[in-house]
């Protein structure tokens, strides 16, 4: 009996003790003011499972990423990292980060979330492209279950850690990330959405590059996105080029930062020439502009705050 007692104290201590370094485990979060639409890359020495973006009133989840590994190199540790995204319909204020190991332990992160404006703009359609935009067909059903379930995945393998380029030479602009929409159909009837990228205004046949390392996913037409290709940058992290006239890459195959995967068109769902660029963590849509500026994992600024 004794011995039992004992042996029960000394698994007591220990969940205890486990518990309390995963609490005060070191952290980084950067951003630490991001505004909707921008993603947040949060590092932790911890053995970590998910982060969790949680509103401070009523505790609502708002998005939701698993942490991945990152490996050692040039004598610097490894690490653990999420990217999630702060959604472009989630207001300014007080949020909270969640971070969850494999026993369901969980520290949380408090983060306020900058003020962020979004511009309105209204698209007229003609007859093909409001049959286009309410096309409910198999093949278009099919399409849409494809592409939801490759941004819904989330792999092991980082190709691409630093800042993206442009995907195009062309500093002109149509249509901005997070525009809010209305779409009037030739019927008379309309819809509304949230724009998911940004729109380059390039003329068709202009060439179009990763804007980083990566695996192509997918490659192909579709019935609203027209020539589309998708890479996967890291874990979770996807790129997405829409309504080329043509595609230079297949599925499967490796690409680097700035290599020609396509010429710029208008197929699909387009009023004219242009590029659709757009970037998705989770699933979610993200300013891809963001990594234009900033790395995806800035591996000094995480172990500075973690580590150092």
């Amino acid at each position: 009996m004794k011995r039992r007692v004992i042996f029960l104290f000394i698994s007591f201590f220990l969940a205890v003790n486990v518990s309390a370094q995963f609490a005060f485990a070191k952290y980084a979060v950067i951003p630490e003011n991001p505004r909707a639409g921008e993603p947040v890359t949060i590092g932790t020495a911890a053995s970590a499972k998910t982060a969790v973006l949680l509103s401070q009133r009523g505790g609502r989840q708002w998005a939701k990423s698993a942490f991945f590994s990152v490996p050692a190199d040039d004598g610097s540790p490894g690490f653990t990292a999420a990217v999630l995204t702060i959604p472009s319909t989630m207001s300014a204020g007080n949020a909270l980060i969640r971070v969850e190991n494999e026993n369901g332990e969980y520290i949380e992160i408090p983060l306020t979330i900058a003020p962020r404006e979004f511009a309105a703009e209204i698209i007229q359609l003609n007859p093909v492209l409001t049959g286009i935009r309410t096309d409910s067909s198999p093949q278009r059903n099919t399409e849409a279950d494809r592409l939801w379930s490759v941004l819904s995945t989330t792999g092991n393998q980082i190709h691409h850690y630093g800042a993206f380029v442009p995907p195009v030479s062309s500093t002109r602009r149509t249509s901005f990330f997070g525009d809010r929409r209305v779409f009037e159909y030739s019927n008379g009837t309309s819809d509304t959405s949230i724009h998911a990228g940004v729109d380059f205004g390039v003329p068709t046949g202009t060439n179009v590059i990763a804007c980083g390392a990566g695996k192509v996913i997918i490659a192909a037409g579709r019935v609203v996105t027209g020539n589309s290709v998708v890479i996967e940058h890291a874990p979770g992290i996807y790129s997405l080029y829409y309504h080329l006239d043509s595609i230079n890459v297949r599925e499967g195959e490796m690409v680097k930062a700035g290599e020609l995967i396509g010429l710029s068109g208008a197929t699909g769902l387009a009023t004219g020439p242009h590029l659709h660029w757009e970037l998705r963590i989770s699933a979610e849509n993200t300013d891809p502009d963001v990594f234009t500026n900033r790395p995806i994992i800035d591996k000094d600024a995480i172990l500075s705050k973690i580590i150092y």
